[in-house]
C-alpha cells in the first residue's frame, strides 16, 4: 500500500510518498481502506515540531516535553501523518461484532496518527462509527476532530439559549464546529478570524465577525457570556472587560498562567476561567455523527489534494489562504 510519510522534520517537502506492507487487522480491529483524510492543525505542527519551541508551543512545558517525546526527539517516531479519515471498512477481526465488511466509517486517531495511508487497522471500540449518510467521503474526512473536540469543550461551559458567545480562532476545524454548535444552541455568536476568511465564518452561523489584525473585539462594547479562545491567543487582561460578570473564560490552549488563573477561579474569582481539553472518544463522534445527519452542523471542503500533492496540500494550509477545509483524497 502507499503511505504519505516524513523521516525528517521540516518544509512541506519532507513529505514523501513510500510503499509499506498492507495490514491485517487484529481480533478486535477493523481493517478500513482510507479514501480520504483532512490536514489539519496538528499535522502541520508534527510535522516541523522539531522548530516549535516551548514558547511557541500553545500549551504548558509539560504538554511540550511530552509531545516531544511522542512525536520524536531528533526525527519522526511515527512517519505517518493524518488524525482524521474517511473510508470502507474492508475486513474485520474475529471477535468484531460492531462492524462488518462494506461499512462506510469516519473517525479520529488523535495524536497517535496513521490516516496518510491507504489502508489503516482501527480498534472497533475506538474513535470510530459509521459515516454520516449526507456527507461525501470528503466532507466526512474533515468533520470529526473539530467537531468532537468542540462539543465536548462546549458542554463544560453549559450555553443557554439567549446567551452572546465570542468564538476566537473561529474559522479553524474546533472555532468552525463550535460557531455552529453555540447557534445549535440557541446562543448569539460572534467569532473572530483573518480577513480571508470572515464570510466563512459568516457562512456557519456568526452574526458578527472580528477580523483580529484590523479590529479588538474588546472595543466593540459588547458583553459576552462566554468567549471560546481555541488558540489561547488572548489574555484575561484583554478579555475580561467582554465579559459578563458572571461569564466564562474558555481555552482549548493554555499556560501555566491561565492555569493559575482557573486555581483562583475555584475561589470564586469572576468572571471564571476554564483550561480545558478534550480526548475525543467514539460517544462523541457518534453525537457528532447525528448532528451532521441532522444538519445542525456541515463540514465545507476549500481543496481536495491527490496523494502526490500532499506537500502542495500542507503549503496551501499553511498560506493563511483556506477558506474551509483541505481533504487528501487516498482513495482511487
Amino acid at each position: 500500500m502507499k503511505t504519505i510519510e516524513y523521516t525528517s522534520y521540516g518544509a512541506p517537502e519532507v513529505l514523501h510518498l513510500t510503499e509499506r506492507p498492507k495490514p491485517v487487522a487484529g481480533d478486535n480491529e477493523i481493517l478500513v481502506k482510507i479514501n480520504a483524510t483532512a490536514v489539519n492543525y496538528g499535522d502541520l505542527a508534527a510535522r516541523n515540531f522539531k522548530a516549535i519551541s516551548p514558547a511557541q508551543f500553545n500549551m504548558p512545558l509539560l504538554f511540550w516535553l511530552i509531545a516531544k517525546f511522542t512525536f520524536g526527539l531528533q526525527k519522526p517516531s511515527n512517519p505517518v501523518l493524518g488524525s482524521e479519515f474517511s473510508g470502507l471498512v474492508e475486513s474485520v477481526g474475529k471477535n468484531v461484532t460492531q462492524f462488518k465488511p462494506g461499512d462506510a466509517v469516519f473517525g479520529y486517531f488523535g495524536q497517535n496518527m496513521g490516516a496518510y495511508a491507504q489502508y489503516v487497522c482501527v480498534p472497533q471500540d475506538g474513535c470510530v462509527t459509521r459515516k454520516p449518510a449526507n456527507l461525501s467521503d470528503a466532507e466526512a474526512a474533515c468533520a470529526s476532530y473539530g467537531a468532537v473536540m468542540a462539543i465536548n469543550l462546549l458542554q463544560k461551559a453549559a450555553i443557554q439559549p439567549g446567551q452572546k458567545v465570542l468564538i476566537i480562532g473561529a474559522s479553524g476545524s474546533i472555532g468552525a464546529a463550535a460557531v455552529q454548535l453555540a447557534r445549535f444552541a440557541g446562543a448569539s455568536v460572534s467569532g473572530v478570524c483573518g480577513a480571508q476568511r470572515l464570510e466563512y465564518v459568516k457562512s456557519l452561523g456568526a452574526e458578527k465577525v472580528f477580523d483580529y489584525a484590523r479590529e479588538d473585539f474588546s472595543q466593540d462594547g459588547a458583553a459576552y457570556d462566554l468567549i471560546f479562545d481555541v488558540l489561547g491567543k488572548t489574555s484575561f487582561a484583554q478579555v475580561k472587560k467582554s465579559l459578563k460578570p458572571g461569564g466564562l473564560y474558555l481555552l482549548a490552549s493554555f499556560k501555566l498562567k491561565q492555569l493559575l488563573l482557573m486555581l483562583r477561579s475555584s475561589f470564586g474569582m469572576k468572571p471564571r476561567v476554564m483550561c480545558a481539553i478534550a480526548p475525543g472518544s467514539r460517544e462523541d463522534l457518534i453525537a457528532v455523527r447525528d448532528l451532521i445527519e441532522a444538519g445542525v452542523l456541515k463540514s465545507p471542503v476549500d481543496k481536495q489534494f491527490p496523494m502526490q500533492q500532499a506537500a502542495e496540500a500542507h503549503r496551501y494550509a499553511e498560506s493563511g489562504l483556506k477558506q474551509g477545509n483541505i481533504v487528501i483524497n487516498i482513495g482511487g
